[in-house]
């Protein structure tokens, strides 16, 4: 099964602030709905609240360290080698690591591949993306987009690979 880890990164690193998204960049969204429907994501907690719904067309697994934690149609673990698992026993060939931050910095060990949309912009933020090490990844597939009337931020579609 392949580990990939998605996630929309400014230029400063920031990936949130105050539990939201500081940017709106439909194309974004609608890169994160294509290529994680139909496949399992792995959440935080926080992360699952800030979206506020389960995200439909996917098994949504919520990892937290609450083991009283109650989200329906979700599936909650307390570990990632639970969530894992939970996964691999729906024979998934790809699994999407969705964030937060502390969950990515859980996951980028044990990640094979990175989706980051580069966000060329700098923002205000509380919470950062963990360093792609180049020593780590190699940068397979990039898609350079310009700002336009829907999407006010220069950006890329990143695809990276665990060397």
């Amino acid at each position: 099964m392949i580990i990939s880890i998605i996630a929309a990164v400014a230029e400063n690193n920031v990936i949130g602030n105050k539990n939201k998204l500081p940017w709106q960049l439909p194309a974004d969204l609608k890169h994160f709905q294509e290529t994680t429907t139909g496949h399992c994501i792995i959440m935080g907690q926080n992360t699952h609240e800030s979206i506020g719904r389960n995200l439909p067309g996917r098994t949504n697994i919520i990892l937290t360290f609450d083991e009283n934690y109650k989200s329906e149609g979700c599936i909650i673990v307390t570990s990632i080698e639970k969530a894992l698992r939970v996964a691999s026993a729906k024979k998934e060939p790809e699994v999407f690591i969705i964030g937060g931050a502390s969950v990515y910095k859980q996951f980028i060990g044990v990640a094979n591949k990175l989706y980051i949309t580069k966000i060329h912009h700098n923002f205000d933020g509380d919470t950062f993306f963990p360093e792609i090490e180049p020593n780590k990844w190699k940068l397979i597939s990039e898609e350079k987009h310009e700002k336009d009337e829907n999407n006010p931020y220069p950006y890329n579609f990143e695809v990276y690979e665990k060397i």
